[in-house]
């Protein structure tokens, strides 16, 4: 199907249509045709909000027309970028060569961090980024009883398990997890009273993270998967990529490589606040800590590739014990980059 789609709507001969093992929210393809072009292929589920996707798209093409590396979507006979003459809703975009790092070298992490703060500086005229932004506001309002709840729930349910004898390699590293996750949540109400009363919410990436970068050696050749344009805090995407999980949780240096990528980010985007720049261990601290991603779609409805899931949850569990170990070593470093300025 998908095959033909690509030839009625694109005027792509398909040779070779290969599913990719990445992706959550999209079944995605790397198509071969019968011209040696390659094109990735996105396959949106049922229920998808195309405009808010074409929105998304739109970022990326802005981010691409000013320089910044990002794949070129390419737009169906009708010169849509979303296809949706089908009940399979596709976009497709030129293969961009290069592959993910999931831990970077300090080249690459300068590449990243003046992505970002490009990205950034880019983004915070656009309209939408002096638009209300809600969803920062419940951010701040977590319910740390109703992590309790769902956290109770998965555990009952891996008790089950081991009860019935089904129990497995993974349940056991979730309860034990779930049960430190569980003890930490009373640290939550403080760590947010801590947070600087205006933090800057603007129009983000939303999703940058090293899965969704490309690199060929040590070059930047895409950021991929931008979010719809919806303000969220700024201090977020900086401290998501500073603090990534899997850099904290399997690199002794990730202290070292989060000044080198800040520092590189504020060479970008200089009219960065610096409570923001203060505050982004913290936020990338909470989000982490607040979220049961990975874990919770174990038992309560697989992803489509869970067992990278199931790893990412671990990664991210040992990221927010690490980062709550060394919250004042972070707030020292943050303080010291400020006081310095971009180098």
């Amino acid at each position: 199907m998908l095959s033909q789609i690509l030839a009625d709507h694109y005027g792509l001969r398909v040779r070779d249509l290969v599913q990719l093992p990445i992706g959550q929210g999209t079944v995605n393809y790397r198509a071969t045709c019968d011209d040696g072009r390659e094109v990735f292929v996105k396959n949106y589920p049922p229920g998808t909000d195309v405009d808010a996707e074409l929105r998304a798209i739109g970022l990326s093409e802005l981010t691409r027309r000013h320089g910044i590396p990002a794949a070129p979507v390419v737009a169906n006979a009708h010169g849509a970028f979303i296809d949706v003459s089908t009940p399979h809703m596709v976009s497709v975009w030129q293969w961009m060569p290069g592959g993910v790092k999931t831990v970077l070298n300090g080249t690459q992490t300068v590449q990243a961090a003046d992505a970002l703060g490009r990205i950034h500086a880019l983004f915070a005229p656009l309209p939408e980024s002096s638009a209300p932004a809600p969803q920062a506001d419940a951010w701040r309002n977590v319910d740390p009883a109703r992590l309790e709840v769902t956290i109770d729930q998965l555990l009952k349910i891996i008790a089950e398990r081991t009860r019935t004898g089904g129990a497995d390699a993974f349940d056991a590293a979730a309860e034990r997890t779930l049960r430190e996750r569980r003890a930490m949540l009373e640290r939550i109400p403080k760590l947010i009273a801590e947070l600087p009363d205006r933090l800057t919410t603007q129009v983000l990436h939303s999703d940058f993270s090293p899965v969704n970068l490309l690199f060929d050696g040590d070059t930047l050749t895409a950021v991929l998967d931008f979010r719809p344009p919806e303000p969220f805090l700024l201090s977020y995407d900086v401290g998501r990529m500073a603090f990534y999980p899997n850099t904290v949780a399997t690199d002794p240096r990730w202290m070292q490589t989060a000044g080198t990528f800040i520092d590189a980010y504020r060479q970008a985007n200089p009219a960065v606040a610096d409570t923001d720049v203060l505050a982004c261990a913290r936020v990338a601290l909470l989000q982490l800590l607040t979220s049961l991603y990975g874990v919770k779609q174990h038992y309560l409805k697989p992803g489509l590739f869970q067992d990278d899931l199931d790893t990412f949850w671990l990664l991210r569990h040992q990221a927010v014990a690490e980062l709550l170990a060394h919250l004042p070593d972070t707030d020292q470093l943050l303080a010291g980059l400020v006081t310095a300025g971009p180098r």
